[in-house]
């Protein structure tokens, strides 16, 4: 899968799984949804974008309105990573409302003993 998509937002020590992540292996393309923080303070590797979410007072449905904007056009791929470890619930639902508007496939990933792990893939 060349393009990962993840939450880089609030939640102590979440950022160095979605770091781990993006390290794990050589993605075509990394997008981080995060906010004005995340912006500020996450150096982000090559072939890395922020998406910045600007308010998170917004319902879902804007945030994922917000979400998709920022990533319209710019995913070729038929099926995409995606990592939740970073984040709150109300970011997860507008990232998950945003992919499956966009009609992307997607694999859950995460890092288990510093190896990329897609869930429910049994290796």
């Amino acid at each position: 899968m060349p393009t990962l998509i993840a939450c880089l937002s609030s939640g102590k020590g979440t950022w160095t799984e979605v770091i781990k992540i993006i390290q794990s292996q050589s993605w075509d393309k990394v997008f981080l949804i995060t906010n004005e923080f995340g912006k500020d303070n996450f150096r982000p590797p090559q072939n890395t974008e922020l998406i910045v979410i600007n308010d998170y007072g917004k319902d879902t449905s804007q945030l994922a309105e917000q979400i998709k904007s920022g990533l319209k056009s710019k995913i070729k791929d038929f099926e995409i990573a995606l990592n939740f470890s970073s984040g709150s619930g109300k970011e997860h639902m507008a990232l998950l409302e945003t992919v499956l508007e966009l009609g992307f496939n997607f694999r859950l990933v995460t890092i288990n003993n510093n190896q990329l792990e897609i869930m429910g893939i049994n290796r």
